[in-house]
């Protein structure tokens, strides 16, 4: 049998981490060694995630609570590894706690360092969390005095095409009645 075949077995043809059925790929766990030991059956979203194309989406990854009790070792030391990038969420902080890896398994999930670079990468964030990204646009969720200029933004308004200042995550930036300004992140909200 395909190692393919032995995983969509093993996995009842579903994801191993959200149970997602549909379009499955074969995900060898590095530092994997060309085994179906090292590798797991993960749908397109998760895949994506794990890769780093995507932004870990929190609400996908609460799938863990139930995967990281998985007997299959390649599943534990995925959940493992994703849940130490959620850690700043307190769900996934609770899980991390509750999920023993023996020495071996712990040493595997280790073995990337993905676990320690999650932990410094800041995000654009509004006022409720979201993610912001260039191009989106924002609410006001205050009213604010533009420096420099007669401009009073009101509550509500509107700014679109946002630009995110890249060396301040708490800084964003757009244009009211035609002037560039520097807004802060905590009072916006990404419309949606």
């Amino acid at each position: 049998m395909k190692q393919e075949e032995l995983l969509v077995k093993r996995s009842g043809n579903k994801c191993e981490l959200c149970e997602a059925t549909g379009e499955l790929k074969v995900y060898e766990v590095p530092p994997a060694t060309g085994n179906m030991e090292d590798a797991i059956l993960v749908c397109p979203k998760c895949l994506a995630q794990i890769e780093k194309r995507e932004e870990p989406d929190s609400t996908h990854w609460q799938c863990l609570t139930t995967s990281m009790w998985s007997e299959v070792t390649p599943v534990q030391v995925m959940a493992w590894r994703m849940l130490n990038r959620l850690r700043n969420e307190s769900w996934a902080a609770e899980q991390l706690d509750m999920l023993y890896l023996d020495d071996e398994k712990l040493t595997w999930a280790k073995a990337t360092g993905d676990h320690e670079s999650d932990a410094v990468v800041e995000l654009h964030r509004d006022c409720y969390g979201a993610i912001l990204q260039n191009s989106d646009n924002v609410v006001l969720t205050k009213s604010l005095d533009v420096k420099g200029s007669t401009v009073n933004a009101k509550v509500g308004t509107v700014i679109r095409n946002i630009r995110l200042v890249s060396d301040n995550t708490a800084q964003i930036e757009g244009r009211i009645e035609g002037q560039l300004i520097v807004i802060l992140t905590k009072y916006v909200r990404k419309q949606g």
